[in-house]
């Protein structure tokens, strides 16, 4: 076990409603994990083959990365912050996502369960500005992440707020004494934190040894009482940031997490039982799936633009420095888009957007969404269709010109 039980008495609070079996004492055992610091670690062989393949797939992947495939890159991030809510059980795919964000940049309603998401990719965002500018991982930057994830949650008076009671993970909604996991009692809570960010600095370790450890602890403090997975995600691409293994695209490893729950919180479990090698193996695994799939669909997308382009060629075959053709580049980060963000992303006039709009749609490139003049927003062809195979993470089918 990496760590220790400590038994605690649970006291029925009179001012909470309780049914009545929950109203009386009862104990249960809370874990406190060791501290990172001072962890020796040996890897058998087979993990690190698992960890060199799972390195080599993350570096081959960014190897292409360049400035003109930005928008690749924000769409893997996207991808992977909604996987990362997927884990949590928030059902919203890429089609409803990417449809309700056009409706809110347009000034329409949006549901909470879309607010929520969209606070998991803007924790994910900035999760990466901070790992490629900052010197340190303090207990502040975590809080920052969870405030910006929480702060559209149903319960945002927990937004980077740490936890200063004791949280449970499964049994019932009164107390922890039938939990599946306890995690440690508060006063435990900070010391570990501080170990934590002491762990995300030390780059004596691979990096995605590195952050398959940090997740695990930081999902083992729990230190939130709600969001504590998809902070915990995040952390992941912190480390992979910072340490210089995925410096453009992020490997989408909650797709690959999400398609199987019960086997990554197994592989949680293990981590907590003493079987660290065991998780290693289990994330860098994820990890190398995670990458292989994005650089397929990397070249998915890719041949699209390229489908794309050569539409708009045989079509209207505008100048080369039409408004159209910068649509084009930047189309994969915002598969339903509208005229002002078009004109934000491109740096086009307003009347030059609006042309090119008008261009992509007679080629068959976008597709209007509705018929009003008003608040208009247009799909991109084809991508929402790979992005939805990304995230069901089954490999995507190259098309034909």
């Amino acid at each position: 076990m990496r760590g220790k039980l400590v038994k605690r008495t649970w006291e029925w609070n009179p001012v909470l409603y309780a049914p009545p079996r929950y109203r009386r004492a009862c104990t249960y055992e809370a874990f406190v994990p060791d501290p990172l610091k001072g962890m020796e670690l040996q890897l058998p062989g087979s993990v690190v083959g698992v960890l060199s393949e799972a390195e080599q797939a993350i570096a081959g992947l960014n190897v292409a990365a360049s400035p003109s495939l930005a928008p690749l890159a924000r769409l893997l991030l996207r991808t992977e912050s909604i996987a990362s809510s997927k884990v949590e059980g928030m059902q919203v795919g890429i089609r409803q996502l990417a449809r309700a964000e056009s409706r809110a940049e347009t000034g329409g309603k949006v549901s909470a369960a879309v607010l929520e998401v969209v606070g998991n990719i803007d924790a994910m965002q900035l999760a990466m500005e901070e790992a490629a500018s900052t010197g340190s991982v303090g207990v502040s930057r975590i809080i920052d992440i969870h405030r910006t994830l929480m702060t559209n949650a149903p319960n945002p008076q927990v937004a980077g707020v740490v936890r200063t009671g004791q949280n449970w993970i499964g049994g019932n909604n009164y107390n922890p004494c039938s939990a599946d996991f306890v995690p440690p009692p508060p006063e435990y809570v900070a010391p570990l934190l501080e170990d934590l960010c002491t762990a995300i600095a030390d780059e004596s370790l691979p990096p995605l040894v590195q952050a398959a450890l940090v997740h695990a602890q930081f999902e083992t403090i729990h230190p939130f009482d709600d969001g504590n997975g998809r902070t915990g995600r995040a952390l992941i691409h912190v480390v992979l940031r910072r340490r210089g293994l995925s410096t453009a695209y992020v490997p989408p490893i909650s797709v690959v997490l999400a398609a199987d729950r019960n086997r990554y919180i197994d592989g949680l479990t293990r981590y907590r039982e003493g079987n660290v090698e065991g998780w290693i193996e289990e994330f860098c695994a994820a990890a190398a799936t995670g990458a292989g799939l994005a650089k397929a669909y990397l070249a998915a997308v890719t041949e699209l633009i390229g489908h794309w382009r050569r539409r708009l060629s045989r079509g209207a075959d505008p100048r080369s420095d039409a408004a159209a053709w910068a649509m084009i580049d930047v189309l994969p980060a915002h598969p339903v888009i509208t005229a002002p963000v078009a004109a934000a992303a491109t740096g086009r006039a307003k009347a030059a957007v609006h042309h090119a709009i008008r261009q992509l749609v007679e080629c068959g490139v976008l597709i209007p969404l509705s018929e009003s003049k008003r608040n208009r927003s247009w799909e991109a062809v084809g991508v929402l269709e790979l992005l939805e195979g990304l995230e069901a993470g089954v490999p995507p089918r190259i098309r034909g010109s």
